[in-house]
């Protein structure tokens, strides 16, 4: 991504003996509760729902966290309370629990996210990056298309380029972060303004040189999870046994597309993440109401539609981002606490009935002890939802409720019965239910 298409111009396991792996990521505690619970009278007339039943032992994908974007060089740094912000866990916080970050091609600026990244790795972030150029040195133009300045690693600079994000792996981890892992390339095959690659060499790169890198790989990063560039990775032993994550962007990618046959296929023991997008738009403001709720629609469809691990945002600080300008944190980054801030590293989703009714959406995971529930609610009418969860039977369910007035605002503890609770949705509202 760059800033000519992220907003109007206007506004300005890898084995040991291989390399060196990172340890898994470790789950955090869910949050306690506090207390008052969303009534029918908040919205008026309520509808009725099938019920959502929650199968704890149906386990699918591990999630390794939702989180955000810092890029010093082109918006500024966050600032020490935007950091404990975005990373900090308790209440008026968002959770996230990934940042990703650039790769500087000149090694002078290295620097530029350390401070972001020590305090996120500090309040138990994972961490990766993305470059968008090879050093200068590296590259060569040619003709793509109708633009003759085009950009390309020269194919002789391949080892040269993979020792590049080597040593800049080795620079974090010898400032205080570890990598979870790095990128080859962000969006290579949307790269007017950086450096092209072609999937086969992408895949030429990953089976001759990406072994040497001392941390996990990420690849391939397409813009609009085009599968073209994933799937000769996936079809080559070679090159995705020196690849760890399958990394996606979701610009304009339509629901439909979600899925990945091919990942499910042959993707066993890899990871995958959504490393970067913004939803709906950079255009609206992101305290907008009910527009809002189509953030939370759409983190919804990555973890149940296509079954990604990761969810992270473009930007962290921006008009249209999770936190905004002033640093407070917008309705966009509301929708987004509800699934960063009670769905920890290492938990796991686990089977729901996704869609009990016209406009809500339900997923849940399991870890720390408990199961956490994530409703949507987009619809104009208040729905009364009844959770059934198989197998298991909590004692206790805290809900946190996020609608037009209110921000993830704690609404106290109901009981369980029979492994059943009801509970009223109000009108274009978002709920996290902790099930203990």
């Amino acid at each position: 991504m760059a800033q000519s298409r992220n907003e109007p111009r206007s506004g300005e396991k890898r084995s040991a003996s291989r390399r060196t792996v990172l340890a898994t990521l470790g789950t955090l505690p869910v949050l306690t509760v506090a207390p008052s619970v969303a009534r029918a009278s908040d919205a008026g007339a309520v509808t009725a729902a099938a019920t959502a039943v929650i199968d704890p032992s149906a386990t699918r994908q591990t999630i390794r966290g939702f989180g955000g974007m810092s890029h010093a060089a082109w918006i500024g740094e966050l600032t020490a309370a935007q950091r404990d912000t975005a990373f900090g866990t308790g209440d008026g916080r968002l959770g996230f629990s990934l940042l990703r970050i650039p790769v500087p091609e000149d090694r002078a600026a290295w620097n530029r996210d350390l401070a972001t990244a020590k305090r996120a790795v500090e309040l138990g972030a994972a961490v990766i990056a993305s470059p968008w150029n090879p050093p200068a040195s590296m590259v060569e133009t040619f003709v793509h298309g109708s633009q003759t300045n085009a950009r390309r690693l020269r194919y002789d600079m391949y080892g040269a380029y993979a020792q590049h994000l080597d040593d800049f792996n080795t620079y974090l981890r010898d400032n205080g972060v570890n990598l979870y892992g790095i990128s080859v390339q962000n969006e290579p095959d949307y790269a007017q303004d950086w450096t092209w690659w072609t999937p086969t060499e992408m895949v030429r790169f990953l089976r001759e040189n990406a072994g040497s890198i001392g941390t996990r790989v990420i690849a391939p990063e397409s813009f609009q999870y085009l599968k073209n560039m994933s799937d000769p990775i996936l079809n080559d032993s070679a090159a995705l046994a020196n690849v760890d994550v399958i990394g996606a962007h979701l610009y304009g990618t339509s629901f439909a597309n979600f899925p990945y046959p091919l990942f499910k296929q042959k993707g066993a023991g890899k990871e995958l993440w959504m490393t970067e997008v913004y939803y709906p738009n950079s255009t609206d403001s992101a305290d907008l109401w009910p527009q809002a709720l189509d953030v939370g629609e759409h983190i919804h469809r990555a973890m149940v539609d296509a079954e990604f691990q990761a969810y992270i945002w473009w930007y962290i600080r921006r008009g249209y981002g999770p936190l905004r300008e002033d640093g407070k944190i917008s309705k966009r980054g509301a929708t987004m606490a509800h699934f960063a801030r009670f769905v920890r590293p290492g938990y796991t989703r686990v089977e729901a009935t996704a869609k009990p009714a016209t406009d809500v959406y339900v997923s849940a995971y399991r870890g720390g002890g408990s199961t956490v529930v994530v409703a949507v609610n987009k619809g104009a009418a208040a729905v009364s939802q009844q959770f059934t969860l198989a197998n298991s039977a909590g004692p206790t369910v805290s809900s946190w409720l996020t609608d037009a007035s209110r921000n993830v605002a704690s609404q106290g503890t109901t009981a369980v019965s029979n492994g059943s609770f009801t509970v009223t949705l109000p009108a274009r509202s978002m709920m996290t239910f902790v099930i203990r």
